[in-house]
């Protein structure tokens, strides 16, 4: 698989997410470094996270700390448009690593990206509404930050922070989630999308929720729903 985003525009994201933190203070203490280290289980043997298409480019493929492995696309539930090699990497050394070469999905958690798709009635109301970040991606779909829904072998406590939380309005602010951050990952997730390959894998991620929670940009139900 190609990407159409460079070297030099990955290395950009990872310096502008470098600079910013989910909490004012190391999550990892709430719970012992969960998502890095979780409880051993036969759950856990092959844990590690995908790296988006390009991403490897950041890597030398000589790190001592990371395990490289990789799946065909074709036996695995990715976009259709995605084909051959993808890439999958196990942290030998967790919780520590090297903090300057988290792959991107690390590094957004516990946020993960949704597309909204709107008719054109919808359509036509929201475009009349603009803000710094209220982007919309494409004639009939808008860009949102969630609660990610990754399916894990551990809990995140900013996740079951929000997932407890009944007014929506108030997800981000239950959560304590740094507006940096957020503003950070939803400038980073706008640019990701605009290659054709991740564009295909959030909207199909998107399409199989039945459920979410939105926490950015968010300022009342109807600039969501």
């Amino acid at each position: 698989m190609k990407s159409t985003i460079r070297k030099s525009t990955f290395m950009a994201m990872y310096r502008l997410l470098d600079r910013v933190s989910p909490v004012d203070f190391d999550c990892g203490k709430l719970c012992g470094c969960a998502c890095c280290v979780p409880e051993r289980s036969e759950y856990t043997d092959d844990l590690g996270i995908y790296l988006l298409p390009g991403e490897e480019k950041i890597f030398t493929g000589n790190e001592d700390w990371i395990t490289w492995n990789y799946d065909y696309a074709e036996d695995y539930e990715f976009p259709d448009s995605w084909s051959g090699k993808v890439w999958f990497l196990s942290c030998n050394t967790p919780p520590v690593c090297d903090r300057k070469k988290r792959p991107l999905q690390c590094r957004t958690y516990p946020v993960a990206p949704h597309i909204l798709q709107f008719d054109s009635d919808r359509k036509s109301d929201h475009a009349s509404a603009s803000s710094d970040t209220d982007l919309t991606h494409g004639n009939d779909e808008k860009l949102i930050l969630i609660l990610s829904d990754l399916a894990a072998p551990y809990s995140c406590p900013l996740i079951e922070a929000g997932e407890n939380n009944s007014n929506y309005q108030d997800a981000g602010s239950m959560l304590i989630l740094n507006e940096q951050f957020l503003k950070a990952t939803f400038t980073v997730w706008s640019r990701l999308i605009k290659d054709p390959l991740i564009h295909d894998l959030v909207q199909m991620d998107s399409e199989d929720r039945d459920f979410f929670i939105p926490v950015y940009p968010y300022n009342s139900p109807d600039d969501i729903f």
